[in-house]
């Protein structure tokens, strides 16, 4: 078993990156969204800022003001910035662990974002730098995956990866899709959006045509198993993760893989006419609080656990 700092940085690369990408791309649909000057615009950035903890009416009127502290506020510990900040110094503290073209691609990320002619560019074209950002995590992916050994280590950064995505597509659908309202995102453009966040316009296009339903969009988002940012897809590579990684640990300290099969099931054999009848929100939430009992249980199993355990008997 590698040590518990690797397996920690590891982890928190793969949540930083995730978290990044998402921001970005939330950012980039409300800019383009507000081009219009619609009610849907707005609907947009409600739900942009919303899904981030920040319903504020008055911060969704201020939309580039609002795109800029997701993107570039040194303050907000949960904006581009930030995440792209944390990633890279986990990194630096595993560089051995990773490829010289994963360390390559994620380290020219940072000095873009730290770039003394950052604001400058971001207010030239905001949505193109964003874009170039989402592009350039893309690359760090693919870095990742075509040049590091799919061993332990990678297992870490895909959990971490797949925890933080479903975890900000609950969130995300939460607001769209609360219980006991009306859907938020009503309006054709504004739940094209919606999918747009979620990087689902095309995938949902190919399996609804041209329907955009809220029902259809929930439910695609919700348990489509190929589409790769759908909550059944990301609790399915939680569960395969964790799985290899369990394999050497005895019964008592599988605790993580537990839980991540237990969320995997109850994605897996979840009525979608049950779930829309009774209300989104329940199985919602319980997604991200079992994301967050999944992160503890990691952190138990293989960050935090008791020296002794560590210790042939």
């Amino acid at each position: 078993m590698m040590l518990a700092r690797v397996a920690d940085s590891l982890y928190w690369i793969g949540r930083y990156v995730e978290r990044a990408e998402h921001l970005s791309r939330l950012a980039v649909v409300m800019l383009n969204a507000n081009l219009d000057r619609t009610d849907a615009a707005a609907q947009a950035a409600h739900i942009a800022l919303a899904a981030v903890g920040d319903p504020d009416p008055h911060r969704a009127a201020q939309v580039f003001q609002s795109a800029h502290a997701l993107a570039l506020d040194k303050e907000d510990h949960g904006s581009v910035l930030v995440s792209l900040s944390r990633a890279r110094e986990n990194a630096r503290q595993v560089r051995d662990q990773i490829t010289t073209e994963t360390w390559e691609r994620l380290n020219l990320l940072y000095l873009k974002v730290i770039d003394p002619g950052v604001e400058e560019a971001f207010a030239d074209d905001a949505a193109g730098f964003l874009q170039e950002i989402i592009a350039d995590l893309h690359l760090f992916k693919g870095a990742a995956d075509a040049t590091m050994s799919h061993g332990e280590g990678w297992r870490f950064m895909l959990a971490g990866i797949y925890i933080e995505r479903a975890q900000l597509m609950a969130r995300l659908l939460e607001v769209c899709f609360s219980e006991g309202q009306r859907p938020v995102a009503a309006d054709h453009i504004a739940l094209m959006s919606l999918l747009r966040m979620a990087c689902a316009l095309e995938p949902y296009l190919r399996v609804y045509t041209a329907d955009i339903n809220p029902r259809f969009i929930l439910e695609f988002l919700l348990f489509d198993e190929d589409f790769p940012r759908s909550i059944r897809f990301a609790t399915e590579r939680i569960e395969e993760s964790l799985a290899h990684l369990s394999r050497r640990l005895e019964g008592e300290r599988a605790d993580a893989l537990r839980l991540a099969g237990r969320l995997n099931a109850r994605l897996k054999y979840a009525d979608a006419e049950e779930v829309e009848a009774a209300g989104a929100h329940s199985l919602l939430a319980a997604v991200a609080d079992e994301c967050a009992a999944i992160h503890e249980a990691i952190y138990d199993t293989f960050v935090a656990y008791p020296l002794e355990l560590s210790l042939p008997a």
